[in-house]
């Protein structure tokens, strides 16, 4: 909590000071009501003094406006320090995700991030602004409390010294019981979140395989764990405020009981006995604020540890502190005997890869499923890091650039598509946000998008539903590929992105990418022989290792692997023809 809360007092602690001050007041003033009001009652209504009324009376008034003033003031600077906090957690929290690299997106998941960046935040958030409006009246409350009611009948204020124990102890049993039970809620709350996620993002599988009622059965359970949570806590709760006033109001009784005898023996005044009354009242309202405090606290403690999980750890992947500057790259990519290995995994997915990636030329890798494709193409724009090896841009280690730049120098084109909610401009200015509208026709045209996309009434301003959901999976495949050429960088990487689009479709494609990418260099992962049939240089990639590569004519007589995937590829479509 302390890391937290750091850096953000540095920033306000003119507010918070600012803040306390009121608090102070505040406090004080409503300390010195009671005081008054027994003056009133014994110089005034005792005595029959009219004008001692009418004087003293105006001036609680003018005390108890400024009171109300003071406090509402001091509820909303807390407030808005509270809220202030949120935003910022929130925007370090969202800018270090963005720096994650793939080995931190899989070490935490979707799921808790989304938990951790809403609900937890929330959660520091609340008990901020709880602790903002106690921290400072509560203590004054409660010393204040004590210290007036002693000057006021020492012997009286045993009966608060004798009700304090009962009293922290009934708040420490509740403590005790709800501290566990808030513990495990952040943990339900991840759990039902992942499965969310999971269900709503795979609604077509489900639905496909006929899977609802299982899957709501698996909703089921985790809710209904949560549900008995939330009720265990609830019944915990629900206890403290009536055992808590169930005790003031005994309290308040035995006090009474007592000071009618002192006021009838004329040890005390009845004035004093009204404001000991309130000052009692002070005292354990004070007590019952603190422990509250105590028990949201280890909510807040357990969502700040995981705010801070996310926020200390370590980025794999960084810009160098020197980085290497390229005056006119090119786009050659070279891997140098090249493997990786996941974290805790006892074999390289990709083992000693070399090979060279020139403009002008068509790079394809084929393999069967596991084989190490993708790996390959996501180590070269940095989404991981080789463990052993290198892999050079245009000669220099591509851990020697700079990352934004390294970026900026590659177009990818994931195996699964994935557009942003917005428009379908909206989507291709990712590519280049100063693009006209020309370009992002042009582009269109060029991945066979055209079509589909102007025969919507809009146009480029169509919408697009989060994930691209409205487009079928050859429609999401071509705005991508339209998107990474509206970037117009010196190396393309196509991941299996032409594996939802027919025959026809693909060979338009590839015929209109040739004299776009006549300069650039192009690395092409595919499953169908035919779209990588004209390609410069083959890659056979078999468990992690290439084993072998030349063109199609050269690999169909030298390699076995090679000639049994043109095989089985042939077999299908002679199958389905």
């Amino acid at each position: 909590m302390y890391r937290i809360y750091k850096s953000f007092l540095g920033r306000y602690w003119l507010i918070i000071v600012l803040l306390l001050v009121l608090q102070t007041a505040q406090t004080l003033a409503t300390l010195y009501l009671p005081t008054l009001n027994a003056d009133i009652i014994n110089e005034g209504i005792v005595k029959g003094d009219i004008d001692y009324i009418w004087h003293t009376g105006t001036f609680m008034l003018i005390i108890t406006g400024g009171q109300v003033f003071l406090s509402i003031i001091a509820i909303i600077v807390g407030s808005r320090v509270a809220m202030r906090l949120g935003r910022n957690i929130r925007r370090v929290f969202y800018k270090k995700v963005q720096d994650f690299s793939e080995v931190e997106m899989s070490q935490f998941g979707p799921a808790t991030l989304i938990t951790r960046s809403t609900n937890d935040i929330l959660q520091v958030q609340n008990f901020t602004m709880f602790l903002l409006n106690i921290i400072i009246s509560a203590p004054i409350m409660l010393i204040g409390g004590i210290v007036l009611s002693i000057s006021l009948n020492l012997q009286m204020s045993t009966i608060i010294a004798a009700v304090l124990p009962i009293f922290i102890l009934v708040i420490a049993v509740l403590a005790k019981y709800l501290v566990p039970k808030f513990n495990l809620f952040q943990k339900q709350t991840d759990n039902i979140n992942g499965i969310m996620r999971d269900q709503i993002t795979g609604i077509r599988p489900i639905r496909a395989f006929v899977r609802e009622i299982t899957e709501i059965e698996r909703f089921d359970k985790v809710n209904n764990r949560l549900y008995d949570l939330n009720i265990s806590v609830g019944r915990g709760m629900t206890l403290v405020f009536p055992l808590v006033f169930s005790l003031i109001n005994l309290t308040n009784l035995a006090i009474t009981f007592f000071g009618a005898y002192a006021i009838n023996s004329g040890n005390m005044p009845i004035g004093d006995l009204t404001a000991f009354i309130n000052y009692t009242l002070y005292i354990l309202m004070s007590i019952m604020m603190s422990t509250m405090m105590f028990i949201m606290f280890p909510r807040a403690q357990v969502c700040a540890v995981r705010i801070n999980q996310v926020l200390q750890t370590p980025i794999t992947i960084r810009n160098p502190e020197n980085p290497v500057k390229l005056t006119s790259p090119k786009g050659i990519v070279e891997f140098k005997n090249t493997s990786f290995r996941y974290k805790g995994a006892e074999k390289s997915v990709i083992d000693r890869i070399s090979f060279i990636a020139k403009p002008g030329e068509i790079t394809a890798i084929i393999g069967s499923t596991g084989a190490g494709k993708t790996t390959l193409l996501n180590l070269i724009n940095r989404l991981f890091d080789a463990t052993s090896g290198e892999i050079c841009f245009d000669g220099v280690n591509i851990k020697q650039l700079d990352l934004a730049k390294l970026n900026n120098y590659i177009s990818y084109i994931p195996q699964k598509a994935y557009l942003f909610s917005g428009t379908v401009k909206s989507n291709l200015l990712f590519g280049d946000d100063k693009a006209d509208d020309n370009k992002l026709v042009e582009a269109l045209k060029t991945a066979q998008a055209y079509d589909f996309v102007y025969n919507e009434a809009n146009g480029l301003d169509s919408e697009v539903a989060q994930g691209g959901t409205n487009f079928s999976g050859g429609q999401r495949q071509r705005l991508a590929i339209a998107r990474a050429l509206v970037k117009q960088s010196k190396v393309i990487l196509f991941d299996d992105s032409f594996s939802a689009l027919d025959y026809t479709t693909d060979m338009k494609l590839r015929r209109d990418l040739r004299p776009i990418t006549k300069d650039k260099t192009v690395i092409i992962v595919a499953q169908r022989v035919s779209t990588i049939r004209n390609a410069n240089q083959i890659l056979v990639l078999d468990k992690g290792e290439i084993v072998s590569s030349g063109t199609h004519t050269q690999l169909l007589q030298k390699c076995q692997t090679y000639r049994e995937i043109v095989r089985s590829q042939e077999r299908l479509e002679e199958n389905n023809g």
